[in-house]
């Protein structure tokens, strides 16, 4: 009851209608991310296109500027040379077949993130069902196959997020934490949405960015000016 009583108190605050810009959003979502945990903040991106076509997806990666703030626990399936390469880059757990098994027998699911060498994908191609789902299917358009396995490790630990269209046709994307900086923020925001613009399909007929909310784990949205961005 209580945390129903604090969203709407913290609703109160927010102008109905009224389409905020970039920093204003960003300083009105600062004042209201007031839990006793360090909030995560997400962009909440709707797109005028229709994900039911394959010549309308938008989806890909980046690395932000500034990180996502979260630690990122990397398992990279890799053999041989390129398995020391993932070890040297960082990457918190390195296998191959043993790991799929693991994953599979056990619900082993104590990693954030998953990228694999162009060989291994014979092996990681099992367990579409279980990392499918969650966001962790590597996949050559993110970067997250290939046989650069090392600079795949350190770009997921610098703060490396993945963006792609639900059903809904909006983009939801992790861009840093309530404890940062007005400016990191900022950065980071801009970073996506500017990645996001360049994405737009050939085929995307119409206004583009038709919504962007900019919200934190426990407040009210906050609609931010797309008219600048068009």
């Amino acid at each position: 009851m209580q945390t129903q009583k604090n969203y709407l108190n913290k609703k109160k605050l927010i102008e109905p209608g009224k389409l905020y810009d970039f920093d204003e959003g960003v300083a009105l979502l600062k004042k209201l991310a007031s839990a006793k945990f360090n909030e995560t903040v997400e962009l909440h991106v709707r797109l005028g296109v229709d994900s039911r076509h394959a010549d309308q997806q938008v989806r890909g990666a980046i690395v932000l500027p500034n990180g996502t703030g979260k630690t990122t626990r990397v398992l990279a399936f890799a053999k041989g040379a390129k398995a020391e390469e993932a070890k040297e880059a960082g990457a918190d757990y390195v296998g191959a077949e043993e790991l799929a098994e693991k994953i599979q027998k056990e619900n082993w699911m104590e990693f954030d993130a998953v990228v694999a060498t162009p060989d291994m994908m014979g092996v990681v191609g099992r367990l579409g069902k279980i990392l499918g789902p969650r966001g962790l299917m590597p996949n050559p358009k993110t970067g997250t196959v290939t046989q650069e396995i090392g600079q795949a490790i350190k770009d997921a630990k610098a703060g490396k997020v993945e963006y792609r269209l639900d059903k809904s046709n909006i983009i939801h994307c992790p861009v840093g934490k309530a404890d940062f900086t007005d400016e990191a923020l900022l950065e980071n925001i801009n970073t996506l949405v500017d990645t996001i613009k360049k994405a737009k399909p050939a085929a995307a007929k119409g206004q583009y960015f038709k919504s962007i909310t900019l919200a934190s784990t426990m407040s009210p949205g906050i609609k931010l000016n797309v008219n600048k961005i068009l």
